[in-house]
């Protein structure tokens, strides 16, 4: 069973960088996407990934997760 985490409820809110820096904290062996209103988005799941969704105020705006 993974110790890993795998999601970031309590990032809800925060600004881009600081909750980048958390994930990157948590877990290095993922890669961080920040992803700002209007991007065009590659669908799929990809386990070394977690995307940023932020507002225009560049706040998280959803729970990031790995995966995508």
């Amino acid at each position: 069973m993974s110790t890993k985490k795998l999601w970031w409820p309590e990032l809800l809110g925060a600004p881009a960088t600081a909750a980048a820096t958390q994930i990157i904290q948590d877990r290095p062996d993922v890669a961080v996407e920040v992803m700002p209103p209007g991007a065009p988005i590659q669908p799929g799941f990809n386990p070394e990934r977690v995307r940023l969704f932020i507002d225009d105020s560049g706040n998280v705006k959803q729970v990031p997760i790995v995966g995508y």
